[in-house]
């Protein structure tokens, strides 16, 4: 009887015990579950920086409409290139600069314009650029998608 008590005490007094930290097998199980975790959620990030990146051309084709439709309304025709618009593009980021759009009017021909943002940056590797376009009733379409 004595032997049973002394076995369950020390049986006891083990599962007590704590320990001192993980084993390397749950720390690179964990790693393997973060790492999934990653993966999955990467192209949906993409998209989203994507996005935002866009959002530069946006802009500059919403100052480009404006621009543009002061021109119309004090000389009755549009700029046929941005330096006589007064657009000032800023310097891009191939350059040392922080645009990722360039900025061009691609048609100015009597009541109508288009005018263009081109990605200098290929966002997601895939060999092809973005392109955005305005006209003169301000509507910003995508006409490229990256």
């Amino acid at each position: 009887m004595f032997w049973l008590k002394t076995r369950c005490s020390a049986f006891l007094r083990a599962l007590r015990r704590e320990e001192d930290g993980f084993s390397l097998t749950e720390l690179l199980v964990v790693l393997v579950i973060i790492g999934i975790l990653a993966l999955l959620a990467l192209p949906r990030f993409m998209s989203i920086t994507t996005r935002a990146k866009a959002t530069e051309a946006k802009v500059m084709l919403k100052q480009v409409h404006a621009l543009q439709k002061a021109r119309y309304f004090e000389y009755d025709d549009y700029a046929p290139d941005i330096v006589s618009l007064g657009f000032e593009q800023q310097p891009l980021i191939t350059t040392g600069g922080t645009a990722r759009y360039q900025i061009s009017i691609e048609s100015a021909e009597g009541p109508v314009f288009v005018a263009i943002a081109t990605s200098v940056v290929d966002f997601d590797k895939d060999g092809q650029f973005n392109v955005w376009e305005v006209n003169q009733e301000g509507v910003i379409t995508e006409r490229i998608t990256d």
